[in-house]
């Protein structure tokens, strides 16, 4: 579980970059590079020889999945939606992440699904203010595919570590984010924008430090934490990042003053209804 809330704290510290500093750049181009980043970050630990060609295959796919196709729809949504509703409407991911394990290990997880929905409450307090106004569904539409894609990721690279648990996460990483690599190379060549393929110095920073440390380093120890953990409380630390983003913009980067009493208690009751649904997800081993 401390794996998972590192990411998260990383990930709430690098959120605001894309809404902010890629603005203008292709998304298809941002995925791909990101993920070649991630992608050299670890490619020195790679062994082969330790997995059958099958699985290589198969976790090749996860990434594609995981990685690239998600990254492609996450940041194509920030072309219809402000950052806010991108955050807003990835909510659901937790709800996801536990039917697809249930489906895939044809059970039904009440306790996880009470814990991911909880979670899913709880960030909607934080985040909704109003009701969300102008042509909004395609980004809705992007956002829940591409949180169906990091679900259907996650869940499928936990259950395949944990029937190999003499393999080393890290020496597997490189095959994930080399097939997210393929993906949004793929994407990247059909639907680019050649008009917005065109980066600034500091938009190359923080293409670099969103590849390397929030995909590479992040990526890596959210997929092993994941492989350590039960659904439910991998579920419910995918809307961990929400409280902790609000909380770093309005105590790390000086937005304190703009803080009203609504949105503190927004993020008191929030923030407690993800950690009573983390205590419910850990109660029992899975």
């Amino acid at each position: 579980m401390i794996y998972l809330a590192i990411v998260s704290l990383i990930w709430a510290f690098s959120f605001g970059i894309i809404g902010s500093s890629l603005a203008g750049v292709d998304s298809f181009l941002v995925a791909t590079i990101r993920l070649a980043c991630a992608s050299l970050l670890f490619f020195p630990f790679l062994r082969l020889k330790q997995i059958s060609g099958k699985d290589c295959i198969r976790l090749f796919c996860y990434g594609s999945v995981q990685f690239g196709l998600m990254y492609v729809l996450y940041l194509k949504a920030f072309q219809y939606l402000p950052s806010h509703l991108v955050a807003l409407f990835s909510i659901l991911t937790p709800v996801y992440v536990v039917l697809i394990h249930d489906l895939r290990s044809r059970v039904f997880s009440p306790r996880y699904l009470i814990a991911a929905c909880l979670s899913v409450l709880g960030a909607a307090i934080i985040k909704i203010q109003g009701v969300p106004s102008g042509s909004i569904w395609l980004g809705f539409i992007l956002m829940q595919l591409a949180g169906l894609s990091f679900a259907f990721g996650q869940i499928a690279y936990r259950d395949w570590k944990q029937s190999h648990p003499s393999v080393l996460d890290r020496s597997v990483f490189p095959i994930l984010s080399l097939g997210g690599v393929l993906s949004a190379g793929l994407l990247s060549l059909v639907f680019a924008d050649p008009e917005k393929l065109s980066v600034t110095t500091s938009q190359w920073q923080s293409i670099l430090y969103l590849g390397f440390i929030a995909s590479g380093l992040g990526f890596f120890l959210w997929n092993k934490g994941a492989s350590q953990t039960n659904p439910g409380t991998l579920a419910v630390f995918n809307n961990a990042v929400v409280p902790l983003a609000m909380f770093v913009s309005l105590f790390i980067f000086g937005e304190i003053a703009s803080i009203t009493t609504d949105n503190l208690l927004r993020l008191i009751i929030g923030g407690l209804l993800i950690l009573i649904a983390v205590s419910i997800s850990t109660k029992k081993k899975y």
